[in-house]
């Protein structure tokens, strides 16, 4: 699959659930009304849509939510979209907010994947459970734990927010590569109502890395993942340091990916608010031609950036729909 700008789509990031068992700061507000379960997809369906894509190039799957580990029997899924690694698919990776890897862990590593990013923002108790709201520390760290002991490569993504853990980064550094983890550092997307006012979260990374770079050696990096983050080598720790700027400096020029949501709507950029409705024809008589007809007319109306904005005056998102629909 090629859009209008000549890039190649080879990643597919999917959401199995909007539902979530933090309500951290910056995603949502406390009182957050999720989808009914009956506008979901069915696991099955999930599966069907990704071997389409598979079939038409796509190589890597990134499973997010909300938080996908919290959907009943997403195992199944993942147990089945592993069994394609190998035909078609290369990789097979999950974004958690690690809640429940310590009970999920060695599934994981089974069913196929290598991989898991961590949303961690803070390794202080009482600074944690501000941001999260409802979330437990202890038990992240040791769904941390569980996954390395199971053999998964973890990353932690970390957002920057200003006032907030703006002190600590450097610290959170520090303890992810001496712990052989490398540390991706993200700016606070416009996305949804969140009961906060963004422009007080907003904390650009070029002030960051300014900062970092006054204590640390960093030496910028050809590594990639196939995802928005680049990277630096940091002398002193001898690990990764990984930057997503969607504010700053737009990553869009390299964007490979596309997003669906857990209700079939296929979203070409994240910033947009353009989608394609896949479960329409997906739910359709007959086999996977229309379905196949709508993921091309979708690639093939991919703009070439997004618009994300941060409204100073008005601290209005840049996209109303919140974060945990499209998935991280």
């Amino acid at each position: 699959m090629i859009d209008p700008f000549g890039r190649h789509i080879t990643y597919l990031r999917v959401s199995v659930t909007d539902r979530c068992d933090f309500r951290c700061v910056y995603c949502m507000p406390e009182h957050m009304t999720f989808l009914p379960k009956a506008d979901l997809l069915t696991l099955e369906e999930l599966e069907r849509v990704c071997a389409a894509f598979i079939r038409k190039g796509v190589d890597r799957i990134r499973l997010t939510g909300g938080e996908p580990l919290v959907r009943r029997n997403a195992m199944s899924l993942i147990e089945n979209l592993g069994k394609r690694i190998g035909g078609g698919l290369k990789e097979l990776t999950l974004t958690t907010n690690g809640s429940q890897l310590a009970r999920f862990a060695w599934q994981l590593k089974d069913a196929g994947v290598e991989r898991v990013n961590v949303s961690l923002d803070t390794r202080d108790p009482n600074r944690f459970r501000a941001i999260t709201r409802w979330g437990d520390l202890n038990k992240v760290l040791a769904g941390i734990d569980a996954a390395r002991g199971a053999g998964l490569k973890v990353k932690i993504n970390t957002v920057a927010l200003r006032g907030i853990n703006d002190e600590e980064i450097s610290d959170m550094m520090e303890w992810a590569h001496g712990e052989g983890m490398d540390l991706t550092l993200i700016e606070t997307m416009p996305m949804g109502d969140i009961d906060a006012d963004r422009v007080e979260q907003y904390m650009p990374l070029s002030l960051v890395r300014a900062d970092l770079a006054r204590k640390y050696t960093l030496t910028d990096s050809d590594y990639r993942t196939g995802g928005p983050a680049r990277y630096v080598h940091v002398a002193e720790t001898g690990g990764r340091l990984g930057f997503i700027t969607p504010l700053t400096h737009n990553f869009c020029e390299s964007c490979n990916r596309v997003r669906l949501t857990c209700t079939g709507m296929l979203y070409m950029c994240l910033g947009q608010n353009d989608d394609a409705d896949l479960r329409k024809p997906l739910r359709a008589s007959g086999g996977d031609e229309l379905l196949d007809d709508a993921i091309d007319e979708a690639i093939a109306r991919k703009p070439k950036g997004h618009d994300f904005i941060i409204d100073r005056r008005h601290d209005r998102p840049a996209v109303p729909r919140n974060m945990s629909l499209t998935g991280g």
